[in-house]
């Protein structure tokens, strides 16, 4: 049975009660469930105001809200279509099976398996999904988890090239399947179906209207836009401040310096261990004489022997386990977490944070192992306050990104800016970074890190980097990898965010004290600029170089983020509706004026480059024009990265040379 009222179709069949609806302007959320649909936004925000109407066409029920229209046919079949007239998608029903395309099976205590089965689109193209270095760029084809692991991010959103948005508004842990049989997204353990489809003419406009859903990342500070420099790890504070020390004593400009992990005396502490870092403090004023901010890494472990352990189990602030022993994960210990789905425990976490921290003027964090990092990974026997793992574990970073954002904001900061190891909906409201995680330090990484930077940036989250030269590994004394970290700093340089880290190799590992944390906390090997040599070193200090005179323009791209929802770093489809473009990984734009073309195969030097139709470009090292609509061979020695301006742009060659 097929009901209308206002602006809302309901479907009422044995075992379904389903509700479509607008949800602002150009959008319409469809809910199923098997008893009363729920008001379960999760991280959504309220809507917009939307000008929707309901009408019979024959013997369906329609819904139109701007730019997309729902229609429901008499047995309960719903299809989506543009203003034009023509069909985004439509659910998958098989008469000959009979089998529906909206799947709802109890389980015990009140969750349900869930599946929405659609039905395939020929020559349709899927990007977004978050974070994850799959090797895929267009996600047709691909069978997908829907979970957070280290180097996965899951933000289930995705952008069709028919000209739609499609968000599956569940964290529950699941999966998506982009086949050519079908699409089908699942929930091993949820209360309804729902999901969200936006329309729009181009990508930027769909990728707007999903930002006023899930939130525009704030203002990206000036400062910031500069070089991170980073390294597994510094040991004691007089270690990082001569690392500093060099940066200026060379004249290289740097942003940022980071404190990484076990600076503290036990996991769960949430101080200094004032061993190895004396006097903070001191620290941050000698840091921002310099011009540098510190970052400093957080963990939401907690240890049984923190000082903080037994306050937070006994007021319920820690994730446990449903069954067995309450270690999630083994790191120098057995360890916890506290459940940021817990808004004490987040209220005492940023306390304890601020009093450590923050009253030393510490203002930006690494929160790391956000996902969080549990081993093994078997969410059904995890228990958050909000609920079993099953249904609620992708929430955690949302809510870890949450606890500082709002804790910096209470404290009156105005500039928030966080690192952060995953993400979810609407987590770049929090002004957090988003990177990569800990992935592999070669070629073959490096070309999976452009496909995983465009996925994300089509995800919502502007502020990405990642670690330039890769993680694990990496030997400076190595002539190969000196070849890929150079290549992977060029690329870094046309990322949003500029950040050098890793775990190098290091071949003189001292065996006795003064070794920190008992020997058992390892320290990589040297990874600043200059460890690398010279003529690696005097590449990478032109590309610093010139993301230093590029900094207004980088400016102007992170406003018109925040504004607008437009990504920094985007594929080219979003800017050229070519066909041909939705295939191309290997080139993105930087903003509208920078068609980036990265290295990433040893001993290259030079590739193939696609022009985009409908412009004219400019080599940014030779100042040769092309017309567009072709392929070209481009230069790319070592030293240079392939860069082209659109003809016309304010950007001139001198700033690349």
């Amino acid at each position: 049975m097929v009901r209308t009222a206002d602006t809302r179709i309901r479907i009422l069949r044995e075992g379904e009660n389903v509700q479509i609806e607008p949800y602002g302007k150009h959008v319409i959320r469809v809910r199923a469930a098997a008893g009363e649909i729920q008001d379960l936004d999760w991280t959504l925000l309220p809507p917009g105001e939307a000008k929707a109407e309901i009408r019979k066409e024959e013997n369906d029920a329609v819904l139109v809200n701007g730019n997309i229209l729902a229609r429901v046919t008499e047995d309960g079949q719903i299809s989506f279509w543009n203003q034009k007239g023509e069909l985004l998608f439509a659910e998958l029903w098989r008469n000959e099976r009979d089998t529906a395309a909206r799947v709802i099976r109890g389980h015990q205590g009140g969750l349900f398996h869930l599946e929405q089965h659609i039905r395939p689109m020929e020559g349709e193209h899927f990007f977004g999904l978050g974070q994850e270095a799959h090797d895929l760029f267009d996600l047709k084809g691909a069978t997908l988890d829907l979970c957070h692991q280290n180097t996965k991010s899951t933000i289930p959103f995705v952008l069709s090239s028919r000209g739609y948005g499609f968000l599956w508004n569940n964290p529950a842990i699941g999966r998506a399947e982009f086949g050519t049989s079908e699409t089908r997204w699942v929930a091993e353990a949820a209360r309804q179906i729902d999901y969200l489809v936006i329309a729009g003419d181009r990508p930027g406009d769909i990728e707007k209207i999903y930002c006023q859903l899930t939130g525009f990342a704030p203002e990206f500070p000036e400062w910031a836009t500069g070089l991170w420099q980073s390294k597994l790890r510094y040991e004691t504070q007089e270690e990082l401040l001569e690392v500093a020390r060099e940066y200026k004593r060379r004249g290289i400009p740097l942003s940022m310096i980071v404190c990484d992990y076990f600076h503290w005396p036990q996991q769960g502490d949430w101080k200094f261990d004032k061993a190895y870092w004396p006097d903070p403090e001191a620290m941050v004023k000698e840091l921002e004489e310099m011009g540098i901010r510190l970052l400093v890494s957080i963990w939401p472990t907690v240890d049984p022997r923190s000082e903080n352990y037994y306050e937070m189990r006994d007021q319920n602030m820690l994730i446990r386990a449903e069954r067995g022993p309450g270690p999630l994960v083994y790191c120098r210990g057995p360890e916890t977490y506290y459940d940021a789905t817990n808004p004490e425990a987040r209220k005492f976490v940023w306390n304890k944070v601020k009093e450590n921290y923050y009253s030393l003027g510490i203002r930006n964090f690494w929160l790391d192992e956000a996902e969080p990092e549990i081993g093994p990974y078997d969410y059904d026997n995890l228990r958050y306050w909000m609920g079993n793992g099953m249904e609620v574990s992708s929430l955690y970073p949302f809510y870890y990104a949450e606890t500082f954002y709002e804790g910096q904001k209470k404290a009156g900061q105005d500039e928030i800016l966080n690192l952060i190891r995953c993400a979810f909906l609407g987590s770049q409201r929090f002004g957090v970074v988003l990177w990569s995680g800990d992935i592999c330090a070669d070629f073959d990484s490096l070309r999976r890190q452009i496909k995983t930077g465009l996925h994300v940036a089509v995800s919502g989250i502007p502020w990405w980097t990642t670690d330039i030269g890769g993680f694990h590994g990496g030997d400076p004394d190595s002539e190969e990898y000196r070849e890929c970290l150079i290549r992977w700093f060029q690329f870094g340089a046309f990322c949003p965010v500029f950040r050098l880290h890793g775990f190098r190799d290091k071949k003189d590992r001292p065996q006795s004290p003064p070794v920190t944390l008992d020997g058992f906390c390892y320290s990589g090997g040297p990874n600043e600029l200059w460890s690398y040599g010279e003529e690696a070193c005097e590449i990478m200090k032109h590309y610093v170089e010139i993301r230093e005179r590029l900094r207004p323009y980088i400016c102007r791209q992170f406003q018109a983020a925040s504004r607008e929802g437009m990504p920094v770093m985007r594929p080219l489809f979003f800017d050229f509706g070519e066909e041909l473009c939705y295939g191309i990984f290997d080139q993105y734009m930087f903003g509208p004026d920078i068609m980036v073309c990265p290295v990433y195969e040893k001993g290259i030097r030079e590739r193939k480059v696609y022009l985009p139709a409908g412009e004219s470009w400019k080599d940014a090292a030779t100042g040769r024009e092309y017309e567009g609509g072709t392929w070209i061979t481009a230069g790319a020695p070592l030293e240079r990265i392939p860069l082209f301006l659109r003809k016309g742009t304010e950007l001139e060659e001198r700033i690349f040379q």
